[in-house]
């Protein structure tokens, strides 16, 4: 089983940026799948950004493609989302998850063997 702690979550203006950050242990990270997903108010668990181990490939929705950044530091074990030109439908609880199989379903939910506890991003002005 793998733990996983997200942080950075705040409230911000639109427009602005922040940098959500998982951190992992109980398995080796450089193993592990990664993607961020979040759930708006009312609305179901969404599919944000995934990253292969090495991190040679990296895949977004297209609601956030372009304006957020999925990356990772294996050495220290952390995955990071860095999100900029924030919208008020960017207000969601942002989570972080690990897959140890990876596969193509990289955007389903079922995929993802663990989950962080989850960080709320507030975009408003």
């Amino acid at each position: 089983q793998v733990q996983l702690v997200e942080s950075g979550g705040g409230l911000v203006q639109p427009g602005g940026s922040l940098r959500l950050s998982c951190a992992a242990s109980g398995r080796t990270f450089s193993s592990l799948y990664m993607g961020w997903f979040r759930r708006a108010p009312g609305k179901d668990r969404e599919f944000v950004a995934f990253i292969r181990p090495t991190g040679s490939r990296t895949y977004y929705a297209d609601s956030v493609k372009g304006r957020f950044t999925i990356s990772r530091d294996n050495a220290k074990n952390t995955v990071f989302l860095q999100m900029a030109s924030l919208r008020p439908e960017d207000t969601a609880v942002y989570y972080c998850a690990a897959s140890i199989q990876g596969g193509s379903y990289y955007s389903v939910a079922g995929t993802y063997d663990s989950w962080g506890q989850g960080t709320q991003v507030t975009v408003s002005s």
